[in-house]
């Protein structure tokens, strides 16, 4: 993840995943006591849940569910790292609303789509995409995902995974932005530029994670020649990609 020489670990994150494993070792014994083949996972949920309370998983298929549950219980005991989620499931008139939005704020359905998907290419309405937080909890998911089929999926968002059983532990090939390969209004595909070995642009400005501060995320969008892979944010850094 190229984001790690960009984006430093924050104290207190790494204060929240210490504070969260303990109260998942205290947690255990009640857990076993009711859920004896899934003590570690039921302990894990109840801790995040005091960590994490406002996160929502209801919408997310059941596979998809079944494996962030079990990437985030692996996460929390093998490594001590935190993955919450910030967004899941969307209803389809919501993320509408979202790309209509994105198209009033940058001016064309093409430029939208670099940060937020219409509801028919949405895997967020489709109950397979995961966005995300703290950065080093999306670090361990990016390293450690495969094995739940889970997988980053565009350079400008690397809070973003999706839930593919079909690439059987093989990543698939990461694009710039959301809008890499799906088809525009007039039945265009948008394709990738020449500028990375994803397809996309060198350098960029920052954005924001959902429910966060300003991110560091690579180019989708007007690189100049030159100019660093990654700069801090600063007052011009526009919205977070939201697909």
């Amino acid at each position: 993840m190229n984001e790690s020489r960009t984006i430093p670990p924050r104290p207190r994150d790494r204060l929240y995943a210490v504070v969260t494993l303990v109260l998942a070792v205290l947690l255990l014994p009640a857990a076993f006591a009711r859920h004896p083949g899934r003590a570690l996972e039921v302990a894990c949920r109840w801790a995040l849940r005091t960590r994490f309370p406002a996160e929502d998983l209801t919408g997310l298929t059941d596979g998809a569910l079944a494996v962030f549950t079990a990437a985030r219980t692996r996460a929390l005991w093998r490594h001590g790292q935190l993955i919450g989620l910030t967004s899941g499931y969307r209803d389809p008139l919501l993320q509408q609303r979202m790309f209509d939005e994105e198209v009033r704020r940058s001016g064309s359905p093409a430029s939208a789509r670099m940060l937020v998907l219409p509801p028919a290419e949405s895997g967020h309405v489709k109950g397979i995409a995961l966005d995300v937080r703290p950065h080093e909890g999306a670090r361990w998911l990016e390293e450690h995902g495969a094995r739940h089929d889970l997988y980053r999926m565009y350079d400008n968002e690397w809070w973003h995974f999706e839930y593919r059983p079909e690439c059987a532990g093989v990543a698939p090939r990461r694009r710039p932005h959301p809008g890499v390969g799906h088809a525009g209004q007039d039945g265009a595909r948008i394709k990738p530029g020449p500028g990375s070995a994803h397809g996309g642009h060198p350098g960029e400005v920052t954005g924001r994670h959902p429910g966060t501060g300003p991110m560091i995320r690579p180019a989708h969008r007007r690189a100049r020649p030159g100019r660093p892979e990654a700069v801090a944010a600063g007052p011009r850094a526009r919205p977070a990609a939201r697909d």
